[in-house]
């Protein structure tokens, strides 16, 4: 049997097929769109709904032609999405904009608005993400989108998550009762839980802003796990796309949730998705609580009968890549000859809040702190401060993660990131602590494929299908020569980190005299070594 997994990114969409009998991957496609930005509004992150789509049919069919499949062979497509990226529409579903994609952060006042409300009020809702609404999610989006848009008002007829619009669009769902929504983005990004009747309550967002009456009424429709069917293929997507009508389409979901499931994260595992951005996704047992910070802890937005629970950095991959580009380097070259670096060997510590603070403070309002500079350092010596600086935020990420009752299993680094950089995975293993798992192939694709699976009936349970689908994992061990520098060097990033995030008090007389320790620590074991 062959299925077709979709995952759309933030700068193209990539589409997969697999054979699930040999567990091989057949073909793997992909085609770009725009990310629409503009010097006037940096905050604007935008793409168009006919650019999502009209690229989704030219990798499909690359995809077949590529591995010389008969699309009509095609047993189930499933696609994931970036989130929250949403679109409002009309009453026909045509969009009334473009998306307000997850890099979008035009909504930051709407946020906090709607944060100050909740905590004044004790929004149960608001607890579950973690006691903060971002302005990367939905109900602060629209918000913003009919503030800012009077002329729409009228036409305005529903916002929909990425992941439910394609899934709407390819199986010609029009009925808003119908319509997917899928409980991944819905839990993590509208607040929405089952334990206080679905979304937050109308009666709180009118107080909010009077332009929300109605909303929830407007946002109905089925509210589904993954391992549900949305619906089947429509004639006229099958025909565009050259598959086969009638085929199920499961309900969609978050790429970064699905590349856990592809990377092959079982339960109690911690998954960090490193690409542009790092999304962190972790899997406790039902009955865990939520913890100030996360992004949302959501029963069943990973896999059915486990919690899922949310976190992230805003920029990551973005952070090297605009190191290396002031100092005019290639990302390649900027990061070679660093690994046997000492902890802290440059002498820089840094920060990354260069698109704000995703994870635990949620912030957007923060920027990047580089310390420790003197007039011998390069772009690539803060380059390695950076990756430094990334691993040791993912460790108060997965400290605040355990605060909650999870007790954590491996480690697992996906994404594009960590498949080039074994810098990145050594460093990390060693700031953690702990073996750091890293796929041995792209799992890019592979959870859209294992829920594709899932919907064709091919396996009888999701860990089957990651048994059968899932690529083996490489292991980075921990470097016991290197702890206590990291823990050194922890001690002072905790101290910036949660310094300037929140207020607590520091002894900044401290940081620069040691950083400069351990860079004049790092030259003399270089200059002894040789």
């Amino acid at each position: 049997m062959i299925v077709a997994g979709v995952d759309f990114g933030t700068l193209s969409v990539r589409v997969t097929c697999v054979d699930t009998e040999s567990g091989a991957v057949l073909a793997r496609a992909s085609a770009p769109y725009e990310l629409k930005r503009s010097a006037d509004d940096p905050l604007l992150g935008g793409q168009a709904h006919d650019d999502h789509m009209s690229a989704l049919v030219i990798a499909t069919r690359q995809a077949c032609r590529d591995g010389a499949i008969d699309g009509r062979q095609i047993a189930a497509l499933a696609c994931d999405t970036t989130g929250s990226s949403v679109v409002m529409v009309d009453a026909d579903l045509k969009p009334l904009a473009d998306y307000y994609l997850w890099c979008d952060h035009r909504a930051h006042r709407e946020a906090a608005e709607i944060t100050v409300l909740g905590q004044a009020e004790g929004l149960e809702a608001l607890r579950w993400c973690g006691g903060t609404y971002s302005h990367e999610w939905g109900y602060a989006k629209v918000l913003h989108f009919l503030r800012n848009n009077p002329s729409s008002r009228q036409r305005f007829a529903t916002a929909l998550e990425h992941c439910d619009m394609v899934a709407a669009t390819l199986c010609g769902i029009r009925d808003f009762d119908e319509l997917p929504r899928s409980l991944c983005a819905a839990g993590h990004k509208w607040m929405y839980g089952a334990a206080w009747g679905g979304l937050p309550p109308q009666e709180f967002l009118s107080r909010v802003d009077p332009l929300f009456d109605g909303i929830n009424d407007k946002l109905r429709g089925r509210w589904l796990a993954s391992d549900a069917i949305a619906g089947h293929l429509s004639p006229e997507w099958a025909e565009k796309l050259g598959l086969s009508a009638g085929i199920p389409v499961p309900v969609g979901a978050f790429d970064a949730h699905w590349d856990a499931v592809g990377s092959g994260a079982l339960p109690g595992d911690v998954v960090n998705v490193v690409g542009t951005s790092t999304c962190i996704i972790a899997m406790a047992e039902d009955g865990y609580e939520p913890v100030p910070g996360l992004c949302g802890v959501v029963p069943g937005s990973v896999v059915p009968g486990w919690t899922g629970i949310e976190a992230g950095q805003s920029a990551t991959g973005d952070v090297f890549e605009a190191i290396a580009r002031r100092g005019g380097l290639d990302l390649g070259d900027a990061m070679a000859g660093y690994g046997s670096l000492p902890p802290g060997g440059t002498g820089l510590l840094r920060v990354n809040w260069d698109n704000g603070d995703r994870t635990v403070l949620v912030r957007s309002d923060l920027g990047a702190l580089t310390l420790g500079w003197d007039l011998n350092h390069s772009a690539s010596d803060e380059v390695h401060a950076a990756i430094e600086g990334m691993a040791m935020h993912v460790r108060i990420i997965i400290d605040r993660i355990a605060s909650g009752g999870m007790t954590i299993g491996r480690i697992i680094n996906a994404g594009g990131v960590s498949q080039r950089s074994d810098l990145l995975n050594q460093v990390y293993a060693d700031v953690l602590d702990r073996p750091v798992y890293v796929p041995q192939e792209s799992p890019v694709g592979l959870g859209s494929c294992v829920f594709a699976a899932m919907a064709a009936g091919a396996f009888a349970t999701i860990a089957d299908a990651q048994q059968r689908l899932c690529p083996p994992l490489r292991v980075f061990a921990p470097r016991a020569s290197h702890r206590a520098g990291y823990e050194t060097l922890f001690a002072l990033f905790a101290d910036v980190y949660f310094g300037f995030g929140e207020g607590r008090f520091f002894d900044a007389r401290a940081i620069l005299p040691q950083l400069r320790e351990m860079r004049l620590s790092a030259a003399h074991s270089r200059g002894a070594s040789h």
